[in-house]
């Protein structure tokens, strides 16, 4: 199955900027997309990165510098349906094709598999994130396009209503955990296993439970 894996160059994490430098930031969201390919590999996906600008890794990447909205939808028309000159939808293939966020640092092949095997089953499967995005997706679709303002997960289960297409919710806490405050960074620590858990350990932050809950320190 073909994963999309979409990925800003020009602006990695700036939520996180009150605890990363700019170059920090930058090294650890590149840490992170090289756990979610290593991922989507394992689990039997084909990653593609769709990135804002040039990247350097061992995986075919697309550059495209529109918001993401725009971004995925363009490779949703090519892969799965798209108008044509005359407004005749010409549908393209019929694979489920997935989107998988580059933050998330928690995917593990099997909760990808998971995915993965919902989308075979529905027209659309989608792994929400805890506040309501939509953090991985799969679709087949022809008629499914993505909107990721606000509570995005809401929208695409209303879309996929409105198409007829079968819907099916995949409940994960690995794919529903995007990291893109400092409070998600002690999820990393807890549960992370890749090169994302090891940056951060080497950059010196640890737990801290000082307050009562557990949050991240740098030593």
């Amino acid at each position: 199955m073909e994963v999309i894996v979409p990925f800003s160059t020009d602006r990695p994490k700036s939520r996180l900027s009150g605890v990363l430098s700019t170059d920090e930031r930058r090294a650890f969201a590149r840490a992170m997309l090289d756990d979610v390919l290593d991922a989507v590999a394992a689990a039997g996906g084909d990653p593609r990165v769709l990135a804002t600008g040039p990247v350097d890794v061992d995986r075919p990447v697309t550059v495209d510098d529109r918001p993401l909205t725009d971004a995925v939808n363009a490779v949703l028309d090519a892969r799965l349906g798209a108008d044509g000159e005359d407004g005749a939808e010409t549908v393209g293939s019929t694979d489920p094709v997935a989107v998988a966020m580059a933050d998330l640092a928690l995917a593990t092949p099997a909760a990808l598999d998971r995915l993965f095997a919902a989308g075979r089953d529905a027209d659309v499967a989608v792994a929400p994130g805890r506040g309501g995005g939509t953090n991985a997706f799969v679709a087949s679709h022809p008629e499914f396009r993505v909107d990721y303002h606000g509570a995005s997960y809401l929208d695409h289960r209303e879309v996929a209503a409105e198409i007829g297409a079968d819907f099916a919710a995949v409940d994960s806490h690995r794919l529903g955990t995007d990291v893109d405050e400092p409070d998600d960074l002690a999820e990393v620590l807890i549960h992370g296993e890749g090169r994302a858990a090891t940056w951060l350990r080497r950059a010196g932050f640890v737990l801290d439970a000082s307050d009562g809950r557990v949050t991240v320190a740098r030593e």
